[in-house]
């Protein structure tokens, strides 16, 4: 997959002789895993989400795994989530024996946490709420529920790097928050990357030692003391983070100034716009929209050579590994499926670029 498309560059040529300057201070030093670097990132992005602890791995696929082994979730044990996510959520809940039991989505795209009781049942050990396109799922009543329920939260925060409920960040709500710093996220690494935070000490602990083989790495005996896994952010990626966080707000801040210049050009069409929701702050790692007629628009749109994407088309359930895992009641997710599609809002997006795409989707849908 090409990156520039993506606009990650984009913001990078000002910035590229620090990043180089912290990539060759790592090479000289010899530290390459689990070091000085790691070490400054976990207590800064920590920090950045409010939380007390914090754990750097591999990739957010992993963080949702270890968080989901953290708690013992295993076979035939029974995970919420939704269905309009990205694989590797429900990747991480099969590939611990656990079975993804799908929730309806609201306006919002968000799990519906007026449908989450209607789904737990005695199997039922855990909720993962998906913070999807940089917005912040409802905690409050999720929170409330998971409490009556004795139902464990880890939070699906690939997309919400900075997003907000009542002015806590995403992360920071659950037991467990996971993070990607893919490259094409809000705060992206030059690769793979991932997070867990949580505030509970025992289980910063035990996530700490899964990451790393089930072994204890103040110890110096190499030797596991559970069952674990090899999950590890490298000091080369950590430094190129500790380096882009100093910017994280600033573009996040752009962000919301492209999202605001598309609703000020687009609010007298009849696309569905994202819903401002009063005491969030949405980071807009996807500036979504609906219609009907989406399919005619992309269509029409691709032959003036403006290519829009769909994050993401197919529920989980279509897709032939997951087919069993179905349920009928998804109706809002089967309905947005059909009708979203993304407009382009990475922090280096010209104003000149988000004027030519909206005054082409007035042509289309006026």
């Amino acid at each position: 997959m090409s990156i520039k498309s993506f606009g990650y560059f984009d913001d990078l040529n000002k910035n590229y002789l620090g990043i180089l300057n912290s990539i060759k201070r790592v090479l000289s030093s010899g530290n390459l895993i689990l070091g000085p670097e790691v070490n400054k990132f976990e207590k800064k992005f920590s920090k950045f989400i409010g939380s007390k602890y914090g754990i750097g791995v591999g990739n957010c696929t992993d963080a949702i795994y270890i968080a989901l082994k953290a708690f013992n979730i295993k076979q035939g044990d029974e995970v919420l989530t939704v269905a309009n996510t990205a694989i590797p959520t429900i990747t991480a809940i099969v590939n611990t024996g656990a079975v993804p039991k799908f929730v309806d989505v609201n306006e919002n795209y968000l799990i519906d946490s007026r449908k989450i009781v209607q789904a737990i049942n005695k199997r039922t050990k855990a909720i993962i709420p998906v913070h999807l396109y940089g917005k912040t799922c409802d905690m409050n009543e999720i929170m409330k529920i998971a409490k009556k329920y004795k139902l464990k939260i880890i939070e699906d925060c690939a997309q919400s790097t900075g997003s907000s409920y009542n002015k806590k960040k995403s992360g920071n709500f659950g037991d467990i928050g996971c993070f990607s710093f893919y490259p094409t996220k809000i705060l992206g690494a030059f690769g793979d990357g991932g997070f867990i935070t949580t505030n509970n000490f025992k289980l910063f602990k035990k996530m700490k030692r899964i990451r790393f083989m089930g072994i204890e790495q103040n110890k110096k005996k190499y030797f596991a003391y559970e069952q674990g896994t090899n999950s590890r952010l490298d000091e080369i990626h950590a430094s190129v983070l500790n380096f882009k966080l100093k910017y994280l707000k600033n573009q996040i801040s752009k962000r919301i100034k492209n999202a605001n210049k598309y609703r000020k050009l687009l609010k007298k069409t009849n696309l569905i716009l994202p819903k401002i929701e009063k005491d969030k702050q949405d980071v807009y790692y996807e500036f979504v929209v609906r219609s009907k007629k989406r399919n005619k628009i992309l269509n029409e749109l691709k032959k003036k050579e403006i290519n829009l994407k769909i994050t993401y088309e197919y529920p989980i359930y279509k897709m032939k590994p997951y087919r069993e895992f179905y349920n009928k009641n998804l109706i809002n997710t089967e309905m947005y499926s059909k009708e979203i599609f993304s407009l382009p809002i990475y922090n280096g997006i010209k104003d000149k670029d988000i004027e030519i795409i909206c005054k082409n989707l007035i042509n289309l849908v006026k």
